[in-house]
């Protein structure tokens, strides 16, 4: 792995280690389960705007672990198509 790649992760674990991104992922949490109920959704547009945050609320409660498995088969050697 080269170093500024290194680098990058090694950012990346040092911001997930604070107090404040637990903070971020409790709130992430709470914002999941609020949109996360169609019987408030009023129409087709408000479907998709929810559907458009659940993506992203997904997306960065799921980045902590998703950057620890890049990096475990970087660090591994194994490429992403697993050759």
């Amino acid at each position: 792995m080269d170093k500024e790649l290194q680098k990058y992760y090694e950012e990346r674990f040092s911001m997930m280690a604070t107090d404040g991104w637990r903070d971020l992922m409790e709130d992430i949490k709470q914002m999941q389960d609020s949109v996360d109920n169609l019987l408030s959704v009023p129409d087709e547009k408000t479907l998709f705007f929810r559907k458009g945050q659940l993506d992203i609320l997904m997306w960065v409660s799921t980045l902590k672990d998703t950057s620890s498995k890049s990096y475990e088969q970087l660090m591994s050697g194994d490429s992403a198509d697993g050759s």
